[in-house]
């Protein structure tokens, strides 16, 4: 399937891969490289994944494309149980294996004759970002990490809970195996429409008005990426500390960009007081969570470049 928000640049190619995971599940991703690239050279490389719940059409597209005319090798995918990628049911998310496929593309990059082992650095957007901290946490090949508009998917599951609200809530979703069990599939309750509207619905609050000015619109709209995932899938969120070694990452460097209007900002900046030096924090003016996905006006891209350039020779 098609559908890519953004164009492709003349003189950037884009190649449909699959591979495996250390599950065996197929991932399906798309590899971004100048045409004009020297195969004969070996290149550093980039691992970029999607918002959570999105899919390498959307948010990655925009990143591949642009990158690989500044000279890298980008690896878009779609996370296993999302998109084109394997694994059944559909929509489940599992914090395990959304971190595990960041070291899988690893992998895949690291077998191609023109990338160079020793310069794989990894993007993550929006939730793709707590997830690439946490692949660098224990995969040492991954040289360097950014983040754009990061979540912590794992903080988010108990975010604003009390001790009372989180064992309410996890009782819920015990229950609710017990349905799913007897109905011999997960409940899944998409957030986006089959097709895309016009507009966002009046009178709807933030940030799920954000969402919908992404997800529901034309903008970012793709029927692999209806929003949300299986019911009980908070269950294993909730269970998961994606951060807990940030610290371990030092001494290879980590940027954080977050739009100075994002909802998300404060999950950055706590990655950034948890996490050591070498690492940098970058506010993008005038740029709320979801500019960073495919607004290439406003994610800065220059900024981005200097870091990887630097942190990949």
């Amino acid at each position: 399937m098609s559908g890519h928000i953004s164009p492709l640049s003349e003189g950037v190619t884009r190649t449909r891969v699959v591979y495996q995971n250390r599950y065996g599940m197929d991932i399906v991703g798309e590899l971004y490289r100048a045409g004009t690239l020297d195969l004969e050279e070996r290149h550093p490389a980039l691992v970029v994944g999607a918002p959570y719940g999105g899919v390498k059409e959307q948010g990655p597209c925009v990143y591949g494309d642009e990158l690989a005319r500044r000279g890298f090798v980008v690896l878009t995918f779609d996370q296993s149980f999302m998109g084109e990628s394997g694994g059944f049911p559909r929509h489940v998310s599992s914090p395990d294996i959304f971190v595990e496929n960041f070291s899988a593309a690893v992998d895949f990059l690291g077998l191609q004759p023109y990338v160079d082992r020793e310069r794989i650095g990894a993007i993550g957007i929006c939730g793709s970002g707590g997830f690439a901290l946490s692949a660098a946490q224990c995969d040492t090949r991954i040289r360097a990490v950014a983040t754009m508009s990061m979540y912590d998917m794992s903080a988010a599951a108990r975010l604003g809970m009390d001790a009372v609200a989180v064992q309410a809530a996890k009782e819920r979703l015990s229950r609710q195996r017990w349905a799913d069990a007897e109905r011999g599939y997960p409940k899944y309750i998409p957030s986006f429409p089959e097709q895309p509207l016009d507009q966002v619905p009046a009178g709807m609050g933030e940030p799920d008005a954000e969402w919908f000015r992404f997800y529901a619109v034309r903008r970012g709209h793709h029927p692999n990426a209806r929003g949300g995932f299986t019911t009980t899938s908070g269950l294993a969120m909730m269970n998961f500390r994606l951060l807990d070694f940030i610290g371990e990452i030092s001494p290879r460097p980590i940027l954080l960009v977050v739009g100075d209007r994002a909802h998300s900002r404060f999950f950055s900046e706590e990655a950034y007081a948890r996490a050591l030096d070498p690492r940098q924090m970058y506010v993008v003016e005038d740029v709320e969570h979801i500019d960073l996905y495919d607004r290439a006006d406003r994610i800065p891209f220059g900024k981005i470049q200097e870091f990887l350039t630097e942190s990949l020779r």
